[in-house]
């Protein structure tokens, strides 16, 4: 049983990301619990509230969000049904990250889905933003689909690494199970400077993953661009990747694939997921 939070504003961002947690775990049995977080401070980057907390009484907005809640949970369940999925709806008023982390104890959850939204993406939506915080502060796997993405069987995974931190094996299997449902092929991308070589360490640290991932579909990928966003955005093309997945401890790569990148040259952070795994 998969226990997945799905934060949501009841926009259509957020309508897109539900519409593709169900899909994407099409197969499995699990419970998802709707989210809304109502308080007017929160909603500053992005996210908008049902009705203004100035205007009303904590109850009279727990009350209209728990209404709000279940006309979503109706919708959902006018799609084709799957008996493996069971929904449940949480109201909260208050920080949108203390709420998301009272809500993830609470519930022993294992994963947040959540959605972008804004021609700008990523880059100047999420920094600053509920998604950018969820991401940063909230220590739990965070799928980001972005507004554009559209569900697609995950066969071309992209996993971003510089080779600078060695990875405990608890969240490599992470990497692998995701692969093995999908039967995907796990595509292990180093972007690096012209005449960039690794060293002994990160030698040390690309033999391990190659040991790990024995007996997996998977290779290794070099792809020579003095940035590591402009890299990704190629390597994204070359492979038609479909999900892309980053584990948050690297901050250094983690900042420059997933914060840096501007619309105008990038467009993988507008159509791609990103699984993001924290240990």
């Amino acid at each position: 049983m998969k226990k997945i939070l799905l934060p949501t504003d009841f926009s259509k961002n957020s309508w897109n990301a539900i519409l593709y947690a169900l899909e994407f775990f099409k197969k499995d049995t699990c419970n998802f619990y709707l989210l809304h977080v109502s308080s007017v401070s929160n909603y500053a980057n992005g996210f908008t509230p049902v009705l203004s907390t100035n205007e009303n009484s904590t109850a009279d907005v727990l009350a209209e969000t728990t209404t709000a809640l279940q006309q979503l949970v109706t919708k959902i369940k006018g799609l084709p049904a799957n008996n493996k999925h069971h929904f449940f709806t949480l109201a909260s008023t208050g920080p949108f990250i203390e709420a998301i982390r009272d809500k993830i104890l609470e519930n022993d959850i294992e994963l947040i889905v959540t959605g972008t939204k804004g021609a700008n993406g990523i880059k100047k939506i999420i920094v600053g933003s509920n998604t950018g915080d969820i991401i940063t502060k909230v220590k739990c796997h965070v799928l980001v689909v972005p507004e554009k993405a559209i569900f697609k069987i995950p066969k071309e995974i992209a996993f971003p690494t510089d080779y600078n931190l060695f990875y405990q094996s608890k969240i490599l299997h992470s990497i692998t199970e995701v692969a093995s449902i999908f039967n995907g092929c796990i595509r292990i991308v180093h972007v690096a400077k012209r005449d960039e070589e690794l060293t002994a360490y990160q030698k040390e640290n690309k033999t391990y993953l190659n040991d790990f991932f024995a007996g997996k579909r998977y290779g290794f990928y070099k792809v020579t661009n003095k940035k590591i966003e402009a890299g990704v955005q190629c390597f994204v093309e070359s492979r038609n990747i479909d999900l892309i997945i980053m584990i948050a401890k690297n901050l250094n790569l983690f900042q420059q694939i997933l914060f840096k990148p501007t619309v105008e040259e990038i467009s993988y952070h507008t159509e791609i997921p990103f699984l993001v795994l924290h240990e």
